[in-house]
Formats: C-alpha cells, structure tokens, sequence
C-alpha cells in the first residue's frame, strides 16, 4: 500500500492545478475512476466561477452490509506552485522553497486513491463509498459553494456520514467542529475641504475610520472568536480632507448567534462615532457557515475508532478554519475531517509528514472494510 500510494501522490503533484485551473487534475481522477469501474458524474458549475472543471461525483459499489460513506478533497493548490522540485528527505516530502508543495490537497487525494487502489488490486470486501472530489476550495469552497444539490441529487445520491481528507497536522485529529466566517466592509463618508486653509469645514474620514477601528473588538476576542482588519484604502492628495475611507476584515467564531452579536456591536460602534447612517456604508457577507455535528459526534467516534484500531489515539478536535466541509454541513452532511500529514500549507515552507498521510490511508482501508 505504502508504494502505490506514494506513487499516487507523486503523480498527482506533478500535476499543476491552481485554483480554477484544474482541469487537468481533473481529467487524471476522472480517468482513474473510470479504470476501476466507479459511475461517475461531473457536476459542472464552473461557469458560475470562472473556473475550468467540475466537481466530481463517483459511486463505489461494495458488498459489505454496512452504511456506506461519502469522502472528500479537493484538486487545486496554492500557488506558486508551477514547476515543482519535490525533494524527499526521509519522512519528509518537501520543496526546494521556491514553491509550495501541494499537499493541500492531493495528500488528501492520495489517502483516498492509496485505499481504493488497496482495495482493487487485493480484491478485498468493502463497504459502497462515494466521492465528492472539489475545485476551487482554497479560493472560498468555490466547488463546494457552487453546487446544485437538486442536480446532484436527480444523478446520485449520497450517504450524509462524510470523512473529509483535508485537516492540517498529524493524522491524531479529527476535526467535527469548524467556525463560521463573515467578511465584513465599512465605508465612512466625510466632507472634502482644503486641508490647508480651511480644515475646520472638512470631515476627515480616514479619522472617523480611525477612531473607530480602535473601538471595535478585534483579534482574540474570546475562546471561539476572532476578528480582523485587513485592508484600508483612502487615496488623497495631502492638501484635502479626505471625505472617503474604506476598511475590510472577518469575524471568525463558532457560533452563528456570536457572529451576529458582534457584527451588530461593530455597527453599534460605527453610528456612535459617524451619527447619521447616510455618513456609512456597512456590509456583511458570509463566507462560509459553521460545522457543527450532526449526531452528537457519533460518526467523528466512528472514525476514531478506526485510528484506534490501527494504533492511532486520535482525539476529537475543534478547528479555526474553514472547508468545503462548511459548505456540505449547510446541505445536511455530517463532516469529520481528518489529518493526512501536510503541515505549513499556504507556504513554501510546506512539507509532508509521509508516515502520517499513510497512517490515515490504513484508517480508511480499516473503516471501509468493516
């Protein structure tokens, strides 16, 4: 298992699919499937994006009498991730620093091929699985976002037990719980004057901002919220009162009544430093609802105990980021999200831990099979 799944991976990273550029990753699962037989249908709601493949849906048929399962990962990667140089040293598959590695996500994707792959060529019983194998997830779950779960539906339909092939660290972890997230914009509106000969008939907008920023809770603001800013834009020349300043940030927590609580106490903030709401503009918009489980973490103690039965003490975790998960949970899907080994994604410095993505590819061959 450990070879062919190795192979696997190596194939799969050498394969460049940039978010909304997938199509070629695509074509080499769409490919895989069809060679072991799975029915396939390609959902495709790439047009609603920009992007250029759609998300994959397969049925795996098994003869096991037990409940079947949906698993999921996701084709792009982070750039820059072209003209990849792997250098493997030891337990360690990593870059050369130029590139990121892109183990998020086709680690994910070799845990799941290593399995089925395991399973074929040694003819071993299995339980039916499906696969949900998305594009676009590091650009805001974009696949995942984008689907039509009635079109789905008419074309397959899917056990709502998920494993999801995409948590960051060490394979001792399965996520369950995950925030929801909201991008927030404020806009103040002041009044030009000269700045130089008569200040005092103008409003400073970037000082409005200012004054409020240092008034709103940011960063940590308790166990299961963050919030940030991001951006500020005000461009004037320095002889006028600038009359427009535009801040961006999230509110990160993991609960949909504190994220409301706390995009109402920013507005609350905003009316008390600016008075009239025709001297603002504030916009809330979602980026990804929260996880949560669905049956009391049943199905995350399922998995769980198929580390524990391969000499894994896995441990229930809760997340601070997003995934497509998020995305499924709002369509009824019960999400546990397992670790395969990728740690500094995002970065260049990201490298895989191989002794751990194959440890959660012996999970999934345990769980499979029972």
């Amino acid at each position: 298992m450990k070879e062919r799944t190795l192979t696997l991976l190596e194939d799969m990273l050498r394969i460049h699919s940039p978010s909304r550029h997938e199509h070629q990753m695509t074509e080499y699962l769409v490919k895989y499937l069809n060679n072991i037989g799975a029915r396939v249908y390609l959902h495709e709601n790439q047009v609603q994006y920009g992007g250029d493949s759609p998300v994959i849906f397969a049925e795996i048929l098994g003869t096991l009498d037990a409940p079947p399962v949906t698993l999921n990962a996701h084709t792009d990667v982070i750039e820059p991730n072209a003209e990849l140089n792997i250098i493997k040293d030891g337990n360690q598959w990593r870059t050369d620093g130029t590139t990121t590695l892109g183990g998020d996500d086709k680690a994910g994707l070799a845990a799941i091929l290593g399995a089925i792959d395991y399973l074929k060529r040694h003819a071993i019983p299995h339980r039916t699985f499906y696969l949900v194998i998305t594009p676009g997830e590091e650009q805001g779950m974009l696949g995942a976002r984008h689907t039509n779960w009635e079109e789905v539906d008419a074309e397959m339909t899917l056990p709502k037990n998920m494993i999801v092939f995409d948590n960051a660290g060490r394979a001792d972890r399965v996520a369950y719980q995950a925030p929801c997230s909201y991008h927030f914009e404020v806009t103040i509106h002041g009044r030009k004057a000269h700045a130089g000969i008569e200040p005092e008939a103008g409003i400073s907008a970037i000082q409005l901002a200012s004054q409020i920023i240092s008034e709103l809770p940011l960063l940590r603001i308790d166990a299961d919220t963050t919030a940030n800013i991001s951006t500020i834009q005000s461009d004037f020349p320095t002889n006028v009162v600038p009359d427009r300043c535009t801040f961006t940030g999230e509110v990160r927590t993991q609960s949909q009544e504190r994220a409301d609580q706390i995009l109402a106490q920013y507005e609350s903030i905003i009316q008390q430093q600016v008075g009239d709401s025709k001297h603002y503009d504030f916009k809330a918009t979602l980026d990804y609802p929260a996880l949560r489980s669905k049956d009391g973490g049943a199905f995350v103690q399922e998995v769980i105990e198929a580390y524990q039965a391969i000499g894994v003490q896995a441990k229930p975790q809760i997340i601070g980021g997003g995934s497509d998960a998020n995305f499924f949970a709002a369509h009824g899907f019960n999400a546990a999200i397992v670790g395969v080994g990728m740690q500094q994604v995002h970065t260049t410095e990201e490298y895989l831990e191989i002794d751990q993505l194959l440890l959660t590819t012996e999970m999934l061959v345990h769980y499979l099979t029972q």
